[in-house]
């Protein structure tokens, strides 16, 4: 099964997507954006981003856990990972994110 993209509306008005993995996992989770335009143009910028190997920013957290973040050409974060145990499951996770970035499937949720 294919992922999507979930989009939602917080209690404070913003709005803010995840991406989610075939099996439901969420493996993306964007910035809080103003109005839900600027959340889809998130959402369009993971599909033409997420391909492209060299928009992962590895990192190691300080406690000794691994993320990333995913940045588009003007190297502003579009979303990020979750924390993960080993780099080899941050590097699956990226995997997962190419796997399913391009999809084109939005669900809104919460009133999105």
């Amino acid at each position: 099964m294919a992922g999507w993209y979930e989009l939602s509306k917080t209690d404070k008005g913003q709005h803010n997507f995840v991406l989610k993995a075939g099996n439901a996992e969420t493996i993306l989770r964007s910035e809080q954006y103003e109005s839900k335009a600027a959340a889809e143009n998130g959402i369009a910028s993971v599909q033409t981003n997420s391909p492209l190997d060299e928009r992962y920013d590895r990192k190691d957290a300080s406690d000794g856990r691994t993320y990333f973040n995913l940045k588009a050409g003007n190297h502003q974060i579009i979303g990020t990972s979750q924390m993960y145990q080993a780099a080899a499951s941050r590097d699956n996770g990226i995997e997962s994110v190419k796997t399913n970035g391009s999809s084109t499937v939005i669900k809104s949720m919460n009133g999105a």
